[in-house]
């Protein structure tokens, strides 16, 4: 099994020194994945990501946003509202940002690699086709899935956020699409308000959203149910020729702005049961793309844990621990999910 990583210097010159989405974010990751060595393995291929075409951004993006969005960068950015900035090089970083997933994608698709994980940055679920928003630009995971359908000739694309966020510019981009499964367990309520039970997609993509909204501190034994009972179930049944995964980081219980309290081996056993599925439906063609995380101890450790399940590698000790308080119960979201949800009704045989 050959796992990629992908990543490029370009995506910390896109950086803010007080805001918690900043290039120490990356740098993070670069010194877990150093001190754990998984890049000399033999099985880890190094992927060079590319700048995505004006063609692949305009197949989620409007013209006239990246046009603005573009210009704006270049006149030396600024704060595009109360959460999301740019500078000279953000603009730059983002079309590499989105590059990179596209590249992740196509050498999965073309057998160069098994699986892999985009190391990219500014995040991207937030984006919608004409909004900058919630730290994302462009919506990296959209354009990669997009790329997918209309290059690659896929006809059936999933993506499971579970981000503590709600992914609703990923929502909103595949929300009348019928050949994207778009599914989210995120926090609610919390930002950005959206991503209700009861959002399940338009016209013939009527189903194909899946919101997972979740109480305010649920942790490893409520998120592993989720997916036990409900996502993983809903993907076996709907078969999706390629996994995308939307791995945020800020569940986890140390995360400064994350009401969550999931531990690194709790990311690592849900990335455990979405590479177990993708064995089984889609000949293990998964890619993870980076979103949220601002504890930079975690986000390192999460995501070497994340590589090292696509590795087939062992779980190792988490060294930061778990939280040990009780967590809210998810039953009563799993059963109105069964009444109200036509794909997991049907999944669940409700």
């Amino acid at each position: 099994m050959t796992t990629a990583i992908v990543t490029d210097t370009r995506y910390l010159a896109h950086t803010e020194a007080y805001h918690v989405e900043r290039a120490e974010r990356l740098q993070a990751i670069e010194r877990a994945l150093e001190k754990s060595q998984l890049r000399n393995e033999s099985d880890v291929l190094i992927l060079t990501p590319r700048a995505a075409s004006d063609s692949e951004l305009e197949a989620v993006h409007g013209r006239h946003y990246l046009e603005q969005l573009q210009q704006f960068g270049r006149s030396g950015g600024g704060n595009l509202d109360p959460d999301t900035y740019m500078n000279s090089h953000s603009w730059e970083a983002a079309v590499w940002a989105a590059g990179g997933a596209v590249r992740m994608v196509e050498a999965v698709l073309n057998n160069e690699c098994q699986n892999g994980f985009a190391l990219v940055r500014p995040p991207g679920h937030h984006a919608t086709p004409n909004r900058a928003m919630g730290f994302c630009l462009i919506n990296n995971i959209a354009v990669a899935a997009r790329y997918a359908l209309q290059v690659l000739g896929l006809e059936r694309v999933a993506i499971v956020d579970y981000d503590v966020h709600h992914g609703n510019g990923t929502q909103d981009i595949f929300y009348r699409d019928p050949k994207v499964l778009y599914c989210s367990t995120h926090a609610s309520p919390y930002y950005p308000g959206t991503g209700l039970l009861d959002e399940q997609g338009d016209g013939d993509a009527q189903g194909s959203t899946l919101n997972v909204p979740l109480s305010l501190g649920v942790g490893d034994n409520g998120y592993v149910q989720i997916f036990s009972e409900v996502i993983i179930p809903t993907l076996r049944s709907w078969q999706p020729q390629l996994l995308l995964i939307s791995a945020g980081y800020d569940a986890h219980w140390s995360d400064p702005i994350g009401p969550m309290v999931v531990s690194v081996e709790g990311y690592a056993r849900m990335t455990q049961m979405l590479l177990d599925l993708a064995s089984e439906v889609c000949d293990g063609k998964l890619v993870m793309l980076l979103e949220g995380g601002y504890n930079l101890d975690a986000i390192g450790a999460c995501v070497v844990a994340s590589l090292r399940v696509l590795l087939g590698r062992p779980f190792e000790e988490d060294t930061l621990g778990t939280i040990k308080a009780p967590e809210p119960a998810v039953d009563g979201v799993i059963q109105a999910l069964q009444k109200r949800h036509p794909l997991v009704a049907a999944a669940l045989g409700g």
